[in-house]
């Protein structure tokens, strides 16, 4: 071959070669892959915007089977002052505010709210949602303890400016300052102060505004649902519970098929307790996480703990009893219960301990007695360490205990040591299940009660200066056996203490 030939035949190869990558490069180009979302990364990128919701696929924990579980069915609606309406479905008035047509082929965004007349609250949801993190004014949160020693409550809790939350919506304009999606009416009706000085959750709806579908800018799409939730009393047991509970409410009104992701719009720094909020929900991050303009295909807006029937009872007669679901399926009554049991055991299961081969089985002849203790530690960057004592001589009657315990001889009486500020969440919840009795002196350690067993027994010392019912209505609202030892200060004369737990023990054969 001559040399002129072999130079043609090179240069016909290189072109050939050039433009077999070339067309590769515009098909990949015109088709990009769909990439799912991962475990680790359940927020995606711009890209996703091209994958319909009903397509995606999910990487979201899936619900527990909870022995406890009862449907979530809206029809017939509860009773007013049931305990149905309470605890589990009364947010049964559901108002459209912005509906999307079905044959609206741009997929306009959607908002609606689920009021609870007995409540006196809205589960909210919507659909294509923009947050601006830039309007939202407050710290980042999610920060060490240790880095923000001092920092004061008003930082952490959010300030909303107008165009904070935008929807998409046929007639709304590109601005951020533009029309309101929620009329003050509405919200009057529907999200009501209330007793609630600040009501964060109402702030975010009046800073909401519509823009037009083009004007829907985003950076990042989340296609899976999505709670949004803002918390009051973060690092206290009892309040977090409530947030815990409304947030659980929240994903079964809306009938959520899986857990959703979470997002804190709040800046509050870590505590303990967020390992509960990540075994609970898919995913968990801070609303300041986000360094540019986000879109939930769905987002669930969740009711404040102050808006849960658990705090509510605290000021107003709630009469419901608690026991079995077998019991309220076999015979409905409008003051029975077994919500709080569902929502114990989706605590439990959420870390995995609900399976049978997991829980502890009670003997008859051995049980604990789960002492829980109030100690000291920084809980958050107001908090000074140390915690207010409500039982003077905590360790004097721990010791009468354990040596009470030692002479028994009917039955094997293990006292647990309950320093559950030492503790993991799920140490804590294990103990709890474990316990055949329960004792303290009042303070939030005692929330984890709506785990325990149905057959557990508590017993509260109460001083004179904290006479609350937060316990006795949990027990009651469980269907737990309840005693209270008040006392005239805060010493409890260790005699009297055992002769209250020796009565209570014998009920259970000892």
């Amino acid at each position: 071959m001559s040399r002129r030939r072999r130079g043609l035949l090179a240069r016909t190869v290189l072109f050939l070669f050039a433009l077999n990558a070339a067309s590769f490069a515009v098909y990949f180009l015109l088709h990009p892959p769909n990439r799912s979302p991962t475990a680790a990364d359940p927020f995606l990128p711009l890209e996703t915007l091209a994958i319909p919701h009903k397509n995606a696929r999910s990487t979201l924990k899936s619900w527990p089977s909870l022995p406890s579980f009862l449907p979530w069915r809206l029809s017939p609606a509860p009773p007013l002052r049931s305990c149905e309406a309470y605890f589990g479905h009364g947010f049964s008035r559901s108002v459209d505010v912005l509906r999307s047509s079905p044959s609206d082929v741009n997929g306009r965004g959607w908002f609606r709210c689920h009021y609870s007349e007995t409540l006196r609250s809205s589960v909210c949801e919507g659909g294509r949602i923009r947050m601006d993190p830039a309007r939202i004014l407050m710290s980042d949160g999610g920060e060490g303890l240790d880095a923000v020693i001092g920092r004061g409550e008003e930082e952490e809790l959010p300030r909303y400016q107008p165009g904070a939350f935008q929807i998409d919506s046929e007639g709304g304009d590109g601005g951020g300052d533009g029309k309101r999606a929620i009329d003050e009416g509405f919200l009057e009706k529907y999200l009501p102060h209330g007793a609630v000085q600040y009501h964060t959750m109402r702030a975010l709806m009046e800073s909401m505004r519509v823009v037009g579908h083009e004007q829907l800018d985003c950076t990042q799409w989340i296609e899976e649902p999505t709670l949004l939730v803002t918390r009051f009393e973060y690092a206290n047991l009892f309040h977090t519970v409530t947030d815990w509970y409304s947030a659980y409410v929240s994903s079964r009104v809306t009938g959520l098929p899986n857990r959703p992701n979470l997002v804190f719009v709040d800046g509050h720094c870590k505590t303990p307790l967020e390992e509960t909020w990540e075994a609970l929900f898919s995913s968990v991050r801070y609303a300041k996480n986000f360094s540019s303009p986000v879109c939930f295909r769905h987002a669930v807006f969740a009711p404040l703990g102050y808006e849960t029937a658990l705090f509510k009872g605290l000021t107003e007669h709630i009469s419901c009893h608690g026991t079995s679901a077998s019991d309220v399926r076999e015979d409905p009554d409008v003051q029975k219960t077994a919500r709080l049991s569902e929502f114990g055991e989706m605590l439990i299961a959420a870390f995995g301990i609900l399976e049978e081969k997991d829980l502890p089985r009670k003997s008859s002849v051995s049980h604990n007695v789960l002492f829980v203790r109030r100690e000291d530690y920084l809980a958050h960057p107001r908090h000074s360490g140390k915690v207010e004592s409500r039982l003077s001589n905590e360790q004097e009657v721990l010791d009468a205990i354990k040596v009470w315990a030692a002479n028994q001889e009917r039955c094997k009486i293990n006292v647990v040591n309950g320093l559950f500020a030492h503790m993991h969440v799920k140490e804590q919840l294990q103990a709890i299940q474990e316990a055949s009795v329960v004792i303290g002196a009042h303070g939030a350690g005692l929330t984890h009660l709506v785990a325990a067993r149905q057959n557990t027994r508590v017993l509260e010392i109460i001083s004179s200066m904290y006479r609350r019912p937060h316990f006795a209505l949990i027990s009651e609202w469980k269907g737990l056996e309840y005693h209270a030892i008040n006392l005239a200060g805060s010493y409890a004369r260790p005699a009297m203490v055992i002769d209250e737990l020796s009565s209570i023990i014998s009920g259970l054969g000892c």
